[in-house]
């Protein structure tokens, strides 16, 4: 007999979701994390409930702008070429999901699964407590070049398309939203029903401590290994083990290193992502504002004014770059005049896939391990409903959302089965 019916390894956004509504479903459910619970990767994100975020970064404008984003000095991507010598399969991967056709069925993949996003995490919230934690302020995208600006047409096109609501705004109006802006303003699109969270890390420690109350263990320790069984999975930890009877691998850019859980053969990759905090600058806006060209978010937050974005490619456990975090220090001063030094930087790892979509289902391995992790930038956004959705599959119940286009097994260079 198994010691949990479910155990869940990775205590990040997807991980304590889906362990409190496992926990919910009245399955009695363990969560194993050496780490605290949200001090990863959704301990540093830009605390918005991006619901309208399907274009994807593999985009057909990849082809013609790549020269500009790896060698220009205000590039918010870095590249790492020995990295990608050394990961050539994932480099081409990327490429080949960025013609029109394939970039097309990725966005109408992510809008589907974003459409749902709210219903699985406003349980969430409402168990936990938390919502107080969200604030209905909106999102503003701002252009600062006509180039730029002209180029965002396409996309927001799509996005409009495919059923998000977004308002364009003038220049003025813009500034009247967000008047501490020093930067021009090209365009300006308006998402009115975005939201965000106060305190990312906030909501996962209530989330993690409703799921505890609810009877749900943690165990604080490195899942080594797992053993599939045609009825349980044996789990080896640094010190001890335990058995389950599934299996949830949710650790992230993590996942792909615990043996047995058949993870070592995808395309799981990392972008890192970075960001600084300004304790005293809180009020420098009043909503999370995306700067196009600067490749981040200005958001207001408890701790704050956090700035956090940008994209480098490297290996996972290499140390913080300086220049990514000098990047921000010097972009963000274009956005806003007279701000001080940051308090803090931060650097962590965003899992993601080559075709940019997340991996959600049961392992071809085994029935009794089932993948929830390459969430990319929509970790916070879509931690909830893939949680839900993982619940589903725990009991063998068909989830209301088509997640073929997200199964382990899928070809990633297109969307035909593996």
């Amino acid at each position: 007999m198994s010691d949990y019916d479910v155990g869940i390894v990775g205590a990040g956004i997807v991980g304590v979701s889906t362990a409190l509504w496992s926990q919910l479903r009245g399955h009695e459910t363990v969560l194993i994390d050496p780490n605290p619970p949200g001090s990863g990767a959704s301990f540093g994100n830009a605390c918005t409930l991006a619901t309208y975020a399907c274009m994807p970064v593999n985009d057909p404008s990849v082809f013609k702008n790549l020269p500009a984003l790896l060698f220009s000095p205000n590039s918010p991507l870095s590249i790492s070429y020995a990295h990608a010598l050394r990961n050539p399969k994932w480099m081409l991967s990327f490429l080949a999901n960025c013609t029109e056709k394939r970039s097309s069925e990725i966005a109408q993949h992510l809008a589907e699964l974003l459409a749902n996003a709210d219903a699985g995490l406003n349980p969430l919230i409402a168990e936990a407590g938390a919502e107080d934690l969200v604030v209905n302020s909106g999102q503003l995208s701002i252009w600062s070049t006509d180039k730029a600006a002209d180029e965002a047409s396409a996309s927001l096109t799509k996005r409009q398309a495919l059923g998000v609501t977004l308002e364009d705004l003038s220049e003025a109006e813009a500034r009247s939203l967000e008047p501490n802006l020093a930067l021009p303003i090209k365009r300006a699109v308006f998402y009115p029903t975005a939201r965000r969270i106060h305190d990312p890390q906030e909501l996962i420690r209530r989330m993690h401590a409703r799921f505890t109350s609810l009877g749900g263990h943690t165990v604080a320790q490195k899942l080594i290994r797992s053993n599939a069984g045609s009825k349980s999975v044996v789990l080896d930890f640094e010190n001890g083990g335990l058995e389950v009877g599934r299996l949830v691998v949710a650790a992230g850019a993590l996942s792909n290193e615990i043996e047995g859980t058949d993870t070592k053969h995808l395309p799981l990759g990392t972008e890192r992502g970075y960001h600084l905090i300004y304790g005293t600058e809180g009020n420098r806006v009043s909503r999370p504002v995306g700067w196009a060209e600067g490749g981040f978010y200005a958001s207001p937050m408890a701790q704050g004014l956090r700035i956090a974005g940008t994209v480098e490619i490297t290996g996972k456990h290499r140390t913080a770059s300086t220049n990514r975090t000098a990047y921000l220090r010097r972009r963000v001063g274009e956005m806003f005049h007279d701000l001080p030094a940051p308090e803090s930087e931060w650097m962590g790892l965003r899992p993601t896939m080559p075709d940019a979509l997340p991996v959600i289902g049961q392992s071809a391995a085994s029935e009794r391990i089932i993948h929830a992790f390459g969430h990319q930038h929509l970790g916070l956004t879509l931690g909830g409903i893939t949680g839900r959705i993982v619940a589903d599959l725990i009991e063998g119940r068909q989830p209301n959302i088509d997640i073929s286009p997200f199964r382990p097994n899928r070809s990633f260079i297109s969307n035909r089965p593996a």
